[in-house]
């Protein structure tokens, strides 16, 4: 592929959407495209549902390429609805809901319920440039919305809406560009999630058989223990013999602040599996001494009270200095043989794949899990060097889902970019040879 032709000699005409190259076009969507309403069958009956029609409903409409219909629809159905069945690279448009103003492009024939509009393009319209160009146009179409409650958009607003329109080979230039940004993602994608089921393999392994191959791994004796299989050797200790068990300080803000600092500290929205995010760190008031006890400092455990219930992570010294609030428990090792991320693995494991411990919170209006209960837990307890090794095995796949996330992120800020500069011709692609 050329380098982009940055030096363009076209003129360029003042519109209504900008500056834009003479040859670019700015029309109503209905004047270059088709569009057609969705519909779902105005009673619900057994024999409309389940055949071998695709069907979506707008909250599969996410600024992507549909690849999966939401639920399919007999014949029968689609002739007692509103509906068509669309063609293969149809753009539809989302009317309400919480995709309102989203888009997507259909990756097969479909139909669609009443919430969804469908739009053709005729010969003049690349299909996936309409697409593109209506994702980088959300921001404007939401700007058409009525109702405070549930905010939407109808059919003739999609018909009125004005875009631009560049000549079809620059479309679809554009629309190579773009969609090969956005392969690379759902590339990278796949990578992850091959990455965390990788994980979740591992984990059952490790915790089941200890750090051995899978050849080995049949001849580890295993004995049935109050958290299932574990080795044959291998300690089961509960929480509170480990490890010294803090609550962290309650949040009010009728407490007086006479004589108190005031200091940030960490929420359970702070907290992911493993690691600490502090996109968005509070604030609150504590006497001295108070703060001196609940200071975090660089290792310390800390395992959700409320709302994720049992989700723990390792705090490592991302702030300067900071407390915890009282829906976290700190958790400080009583002895030099326990690994504070073999811990943290394990959590990760027993919550979300052995499913333990999560029935022992309180199961109230707020599910909350107190310090009594947690120091009650029983967790695995192998020799310092395991927990060392399975730990570092697990690191290992962290740090490259960490980097593989990074890579996506970087690609959606390159597609970011590249959509807006290309919809608004600050970067031509009409020279360019593909």
């Amino acid at each position: 592929m050329q380098q982009f032709n940055m030096e363009q000699k076209e003129k360029y005409k003042e519109t209504e959407l900008g500056l834009l190259p003479e040859s670019w076009k700015v029309v109503k969507v209905s004047s270059i495209c088709k569009t057609q309403a969705g519909g779902t069958p105005s009673t619900f009956k057994e024999e409309y549902w389940n055949g071998d029609i695709p069907w979506i409903n707008s909250g599969a409409l996410k600024n992507v390429i549909i690849k999966t219909p939401s639920k399919f629809i007999t014949k029968l159905g689609l002739d007692n609805s509103n509906t068509k069945l669309w063609p293969k690279n149809t753009v539809v448009i989302a009317l309400t809901g919480a995709t309102t103003g989203m888009v997507g492009l259909l990756n097969f024939n479909c139909s669609a319920n009443q919430s969804v509009v469908g739009i053709l393009p005729n010969e003049k319209f690349d299909s996936f440039y309409l697409f593109y160009n209506l994702v980088n146009s959300r921001e404007r179409i939401l700007g058409f919305c009525s109702g405070a409650a549930q905010p939407h958009i109808n059919k003739g607003i999609v018909d009125d809406f004005i875009t631009l329109i560049p000549p079809i080979t620059e479309q679809k230039k554009i629309s190579y560009i773009l969609s090969t940004i956005q392969e690379a993602k759902e590339k990278t994608e796949n990578v992850i999630n091959s990455l965390k089921e990788l994980k979740k393999s591992m984990m059952k392994h490790l915790f089941t058989y200890g750090p051995v191959s899978l050849e080995e791994a049949e001849k580890v004796k295993l004995e049935e223990t109050e958290i299932g299989e574990v080795p044959e050797g291998w300690k089961v200790n509960n929480i509170g013999e480990l490890y010294n068990v803090k609550q962290g300080k309650q949040i009010s803000a009728k407490e007086s602040k006479e004589g108190k600092i005031k200091k940030p500290f960490l929420r359970t929205s702070n907290l992911t599996w493993g690691k600490i995010n502090i996109s968005k760190v509070d604030s609150m008031y504590f006497t001295k001494e108070k703060f001196e006890k609940l200071k975090l400092k660089k290792g310390d455990i800390l395992t959700c009270e409320g709302g994720d219930i049992g989700r723990t992570a390792i705090y490592d010294d991302e702030l300067e200095e900071c407390a915890y609030q009282n829906h976290l428990h700190r958790l400080r090792p009583k002895t030099d043989d326990t690994n504070n991320l073999f811990f943290v693995c394990w959590m990760n494991h027993a919550v979300n794949q052995r499913k333990l411990y999560v029935f022992d919170a309180n199961r109230t209006t707020i599910p909350n899990l107190s310090g009594s209960r947690l120091k009650n837990f029983n967790i695995p307890k192998p020799e310092l060097s395991k927990q060392q090794q399975i730990s570092s095995i697990l690191s290992t796949i962290d740090a490259k889902i960490e980097s593989e996330e990074n890579r996506k992120n970087a690609i959606e800020v390159l597609f970011k970019s590249m959509l807006h500069n290309l919809m608004t011709a600050k970067i031509r692609v009409n020279n360019l040879e593909i």
